[in-house]
C-alpha cells in the first residue's frame, strides 16, 4: 500500500477519485482518507458494498460529527501504515467484532444511549441475542453506516417483512400502527422546529431565554418517544408523544401571543 500524505481537516474540498466525488469538508478520518485515496488497493474486494459503505459514511451525520471508522471498527486511526492501521481489526462475521450483528447495538449504544437502553427491553433484542437470524439489529432499520431515519412508509414495509399477513410472526395492524406513530412523531418534531426558528428571532434576551426553556421542556418527551420506539412498546411511545404534542402546542400558542 503506497504512502498517503493527507492534511486534515479539509475545508470546502472535494476529492474526485475513481469516478465519484467525495465531500470531505466536515470529516478528518485518516481511515477514510486512506481508503478513498487507495480505492483499488486498500481492500481485496474494493467494489460494490465497500465503496457504498465509505460513500454512505462520508455523507452521514457520523462524518459531519467526526465519528471516524475506528469508533466502530477499531484499528489505529493515527497512522497511514497499513499493518499498524489495521491491527486488531476483525471482520463483521467474527462474533468478537464490534460491528457483528449481535454486538452492533452495544457499539452504537456507546453514543446512542437512550435508544440502546430501550432496545435492550425489546423482544427484538432477545431474538437477536438468541442467535436467530430474524432478530433485527441497528443496521436493519438505520443502514450499515449512514444513520438513516426511516420514513413512515419505509418503516411500515420493514415491520411487514416479519409481521405482515402470512408471515410466521404475523401481527395484524402492527405495521400500520408503527407508520401512524412515526408520522405523528415527525409532525410534532416539525412543529418544534418551527417554534425554534421563531425563538431564535426574538431579540429580547430574557424573553428568548424563557421560550428556550419552554422549548426544552417540550423537546424532552419527543426524545423519550423516539427512544421508546426502540422498545417497540407503542403504548409507551404514544404516552410520551401526547405529552410532547401538548407542550409543543402550548409553546406555539405562547409565541403567537407575544
Amino acid at each position: 500500500m503506497r504512502s498517503v500524505v493527507v492534511r486534515a481537516p479539509f475545508l470546502l474540498a472535494l476529492v474526485i477519485l475513481g469516478g465519484w466525488a467525495v465531500s470531505v469538508q466536515a470529516q478528518s478520518s485518516r481511515c477514510a482518507d486512506c481508503h478513498i485515496a487507495n480505492q483499488q488497493s486498500a481492500a481485496p474486494n474494493w467494489s460494490g458494498f465497500a465503496l457504498r459503505h465509505l460513500q454512505d459514511w462520508d455523507f452521514s451525520p457520523h462524518s459531519r460529527n467526526n465519528v471516524g471508522c475506528e469508533k466502530c471498527h477499531g484499528g489505529n486511526p493515527n497512522t497511514f501504515e497499513k499493518f499498524q492501521a489495521h491491527q486488531n481489526l476483525l471482520p463483521a462475521s467474527s462474533p468478537a467484532s464490534p460491528v457483528s450483528r449481535v454486538n452492533l447495538p452495544k457499539t452504537c449504544g456507546t453514543c446512542h444511549t437512550g435508544p440502546f437502553v430501550s432496545f435492550q427491553k425489546s423482544q427484538h433484542y432477545k431474538l437477536l441475542l438468541s442467535g436467530d437470524d430474524r432478530g433485527p439489529t441497528c443496521s436493519t432499520c438505520h443502514g450499515e453506516v449512514g444513520a438513516h431515519l426511516l420514513s413512515p412508509a419505509s418503516l411500515s414495509r420493514q415491520c411487514s417483512s416479519c409481521h405482515g399477513p402470512g408471515r410466521e410472526q404475523e401481527r395484524t395492524g402492527r405495521a400500520d400502527e408503527a407508520r401512524m406513530l412515526m408520522t405523528e412523531v415527525r409532525e410534532v418534531r416539525a412543529r418544534l422546529n418551527q417554534a425554534q426558528a421563531i425563538i431564535r428571532r426574538i431579540k429580547d434576551q430574557a424573553l428568548r431565554a424563557k421560550f428556550e426553556d419552554q422549548y426544552r421542556q417540550a423537546e424532552v418527551p419527543i426524545i423519550e418517544a423516539a427512544n421508546a420506539g426502540h422498545e417497540f412498546v407503542f403504548d409507551n411511545l404514544q404516552e410520551r408523544l401526547d405529552r410532547a404534542r401538548q407542550r409543543t402546542e402550548a409553546l406555539m400558542d405562547a409565541l403567537a401571543n407575544q
